[in-house]
């Protein structure tokens, strides 16, 4: 009876040791379950609540880093900076900035020029970086952008800089020569050719001025405002006349063709002045006795047909390291030259915005020695009305390759085919 008595009291011991085990075990399970992991101390888990949405709809770069400089969180925008790599910020300043801030809560904030990844090109990335503390153990690091905003206030400085001494220079003149004027009052045939000089001056300086005008007004004006129908003969004649006097001076022949049944949209007076800056400047640079020739055509381009107006000449050409420049204010390949022929280096950049503003654009092939070609692209009045947006069409989709037009019954000497830049 003892015996059975002893054997059933170590069973219950045996069962309540089983038991107890158990127990432990399943509390132990459960604790390493609720234990967090390596990978989820670097995650989302450790952000205060609602930062990680908050950064996410954050314009500027963000990086979020912890106690051991790890990246714990980093925007798409970061990584494409190169502020991140390999979950480290590769930026020593940035990070100097960070780990300053960790130790005494002070919100930080400079701007730096950094190295642009994988390019060859020399031109640094501007940013502006501001650090702050996040929580007792993180610290948020905002990096903005800068390098569109700089280059962007960089050509303001520059037209500023430039439109003072353009106008600088005739001022002075029309001051130098009154001076003349008046020392050389007994003497009436050094009057006149003084005051000749002055009303150059003063044309030149009324030049100016006026396409100071008209490139502020393409600039600012929405030309689909007062846009029409506009026939390309009514322009191509417009632009003729316009040049009549220079041509005629030089015994330079002016040629259309091409032109008949063909219509754009937009503003009537910018793509007359557009394309009369076209056809002066051919006149302008052209040699003596040579033929100007100006032709229309009609092309088809996934957003709708476009028309294509080209000015060929038979000048001096254009270089390649100046073609990509030529549409730039101000830009000059020859200032002495421009400045004989009147030029303010406003023309093209006139062009250039007149056929952004109408959805089109302005290309050019040239060769030194043989000539140019400008072609001005525009959406055709009858497919713009089939949009909602005109201003959307874009001339892309064109052949680029297409040759210069030799459409006259007295032909222009045939250039080579076209090479239109970017």
């Amino acid at each position: 009876m003892n015996v059975d008595a002893a054997v059933a009291a170590m069973a219950a011991i045996a069962g309540l040791c089983t038991g107890v085990f158990a127990m432990l075990a399943f509390r132990w399970s459960e604790r390493d379950q609720a234990k967090p992991t390596r990978t989820s101390l670097h995650t989302e888990a450790v952000l205060p609540p609602g930062v990680d949405t908050v950064l996410s709809v954050l314009r500027s770069s963000a990086v979020v880093l912890d106690e051991a400089d790890t990246v714990v969180k980093a925007s798409s925008a970061a990584y494409a900076l190169g502020l991140v790599r390999g979950g480290r910020l590769a930026v020593e300043p940035m990070l100097q900035m960070a780990r300053d801030t960790r130790r005494d809560g002070e919100i930080r904030q400079v701007e730096l020029d950094l190295p642009r990844r994988g390019t060859g090109r020399g031109d640094a990335l501007a940013v502006s970086a501001r650090v702050a503390p996040l929580g007792s153990r993180l610290v948020l690091l905002l990096v903005e952008d800068l390098t569109e905003a700089r280059r962007i206030e960089a050509v303001r400085r520059d037209f500023v800089a430039n439109v003072s001494h353009e106008l600088k220079t005739p001022v002075g003149a029309l001051s130098l020569l009154s001076e003349a004027v008046m020392d050389a009052s007994d003497d009436p045939e050094a009057v006149t050719r003084f005051a000749g000089r002055m009303q150059n001056e003063a044309t030149r300086l009324t030049n100016l001025v006026q396409e100071l005008i008209d490139l502020s007004r393409v600039q600012n004006d929405d030309p689909l405002e007062d846009s029409e129908s506009v026939p390309v003969d009514e322009l191509v004649a417009e632009a003729v006349d316009r040049c009549r006097q220079q041509a005629g001076t030089k015994q330079i022949t002016i040629a259309a063709g091409g032109t008949a049944d063909l219509t754009v949209w937009g503003n009537r007076g910018q793509l007359a002045a557009a394309l009369g800056n076209l056809v002066e400047n051919a006149v302008n640079y052209s040699p003596a006795r040579t033929r100007v020739g100006i032709a229309g055509r009609r092309v088809t381009a996934p957003g709708g047909d476009l028309i294509e107006i080209a000015v060929t000449d038979q000048g001096i050409g254009i270089s390649e390291k100046d073609r990509d420049r030529i549409f730039e204010r101000f830009y000059r390949v020859d200032p002495a030259r421009s400045r004989a022929t009147g030029g303010t280096g406003l023309g093209l950049a006139i062009v250039k915005h007149v056929a952004a503003s109408h959805g089109g654009e302005v290309t050019v092939w040239s060769a030194e020695g043989q000539g140019s070609t400008f072609t001005l692209r525009l959406p055709e009045a009858g497919a713009v009305r089939d949009r909602e947006r005109p201003s959307d069409l874009t001339a892309e989709g064109l052949d680029d390759e297409d040759r210069p037009y030799e459409t006259f019954n007295d032909p222009l000497p045939a250039h080579p085919a076209p090479e239109v830049l970017p």
